[in-house]
């Protein structure tokens, strides 16, 4: 419980980060490993409640496709938390990749100092317009994917909050599945 409420104080930041995704018409989500899943899941809540077409990829197959999409106006969100091993230098590598070719980034993570950055924005853009670091209180490996949806769950509420959308009761959506 703590540890959800350490998370919790990046609540600020991602209310923030929400005002540049208002207008999007798209929006990518990567992940790695564990954390793939909660990309999924973060995308699936964006287009529930937002009414944002997003998608989710492994950030292995960014150059499959989805990198031919990245532009100033698409937000990708990259969840890059510092875990051992080789995952976080290729999440850090699909990162710079979608900076090298100007991509909107909001990254969310508990290592900002490994990241430069996000974006130069236009002089006159206002703050966070080109991407933003969100950071995120270090967990264990184990649990990374709890915490880390926490707060992509809140990106999505607060989307849905500045477009005025009703979160209680999104359209076209049943609250349980019916088998015949």
């Amino acid at each position: 419980p703590q540890d959800v409420e350490h998370v919790l104080e990046c609540e600020a930041d991602v209310a923030r980060c929400a005002r540049h995704f208002v207008h999007a018409q798209h929006a990518l989500f990567l992940g790695r490993g564990e954390l793939y899943p909660i990309a999924i899941e973060s995308a699936l809540k964006l287009k529930e409640i937002s009414y944002i077409h997003a998608e989710a990829y492994a950030a292995g197959e960014l150059k499959h496709g989805p990198l031919a999409l990245v532009d100033a106006q698409m937000p990708v969100v990259a969840i890059a938390p510092a875990s051992p091993g080789v995952l976080f230098e290729k999440m850090a590598s699909n990162i710079e990749e979608v900076r090298a070719r100007g991509g909107m980034l909001y990254i969310f993570t508990d290592a900002p100092e490994h990241f430069g950055p996000v974006c130069t924005p236009e002089a006159d853009a206002p703050e966070g317009a080109c991407g933003q670091i969100i950071t995120v209180p270090s967990v264990s490996p184990l649990t990374a994917p709890i915490f880390y949806a926490v707060p992509l769950q809140l990106l999505a509420y607060h989307i849905a909050l500045l477009k005025g959308t009703d979160i209680d009761q999104p359209r076209n959506l049943a609250k349980s599945v019916t088998v015949e």
